[in-house]
């Protein structure tokens, strides 16, 4: 069950060949470590926040957690998640599979520093049975992100 949108956007960056199909449910960290076999923290997990009334979208490892000081230093405002029943209609996906990939280019893509730190990652693919595997770098090019921030808690270098 492949997001269509999703597959032509990978596909016109030359990933499309990292997309996996899940029999079961990935739309949490901790059903997609079961499907993928990563540990959490390998998960790249996508989260959408308003910020100057607009969407701005962040991918972070999935150990990590927002630091309402980092976040306020980077966006000027203090976190506020767009609320459940709205991300599909600012951000195009519905929770559970909302990727940093053919979202309408409105829309910031950050990708946090807590990522740096693996091979590879695993973010959503557009719907919750989809996953990609790529290397952090390769994340930045493929999602056309802004850029790397740090906004996460809850990680440690190792």
């Amino acid at each position: 069950m492949l997001n269509e949108k999703v597959y032509n956007w990978l596909k016109d960056k030359g990933f499309e060949n990292r997309i996996t199909e899940h029999k079961e449910t990935i739309d949490t960290v901790e059903h997609a470590t079961q499907q993928i076999g990563c540990s959490e923290a390998e998960i790249a997990k996508t989260l959408s926040f308003i910020v100057d009334e607009k969407p701005v979208v962040i991918v972070m490892a999935g150990d990590g957690r927002v630091n309402s000081s980092k976040f306020k230093a980077q966006f000027h405002t203090k976190p506020s998640m767009v609320p459940r029943d709205r991300v599909e209609e600012l951000v195009g996906f519905l929770p559970g599979g909302v990727c940093p990939f053919g979202i309408d280019k409105s829309i910031p893509v950050w990708l946090d520093v807590s990522m740096k730190r693996f091979e590879y990652v695993h973010p959503a693919g557009g719907n919750e049975f989809v996953s990609v595997k790529m290397t952090p770098e390769e994340m930045e090019k493929a999602s056309d992100a802004v850029g790397w921030c740090d906004v996460c808690k809850g990680w440690e270098e190792s």
